[in-house]
């Protein structure tokens, strides 16, 4: 899975988010992935693996494949729009685990929404987290 949330929040949003992620990849393949370079592993506590990342300067790193005009991160598998998986979705960095498929309210992210849209894909509709809660 590229991005999108904790896979448990996932399960129980119903048919729609068996999870959104696995036919979209578009923020896989749209934006940088840049983050703190004490997440990478052999760091203290990190988890990216470092041949899968870019230098970009003395505390900041990405993932190889989105510092360019036409980003893909490399741990993203499959083809944007049809079937996508993330390689390393346990050890995805900081930036890949904050971007959600929806807000803390239920309501579809918009960036994630514009690049569905993008993709050809359904746009996502609001969720009922209440179920999740109880």
């Amino acid at each position: 899975v590229a991005v999108g949330g904790d896979q448990a929040e996932l399960a129980g949003m119903g048919a729609q988010a068996d999870n959104p992620c696995l036919d979209c990849g578009g923020c896989c393949s749209s934006f940088r992935v840049s983050f703190y370079h004490g997440e990478i592993a052999g760091m203290p506590f990190g988890l990216v693996p470092e041949d899968l990342v870019e230098k970009l300067s003395e505390s900041r790193a990405c993932m190889k494949g989105t510092n360019q005009k036409q980003p893909r991160c490399i741990a993203l598998s499959g083809t944007p729009g049809v079937q996508t998986a993330c390689t390393i979705y346990a050890q995805r960095p900081s930036p890949c685990r904050e971007f959600n498929a929806w807000e803390e309210n239920g309501l579809p992210n918009e960036r994630c929404q514009k690049l569905r849209a993008v993709l050809g894909l359904a746009l996502l509709r609001p969720a009922d987290f209440s179920q999740d809660k109880k």
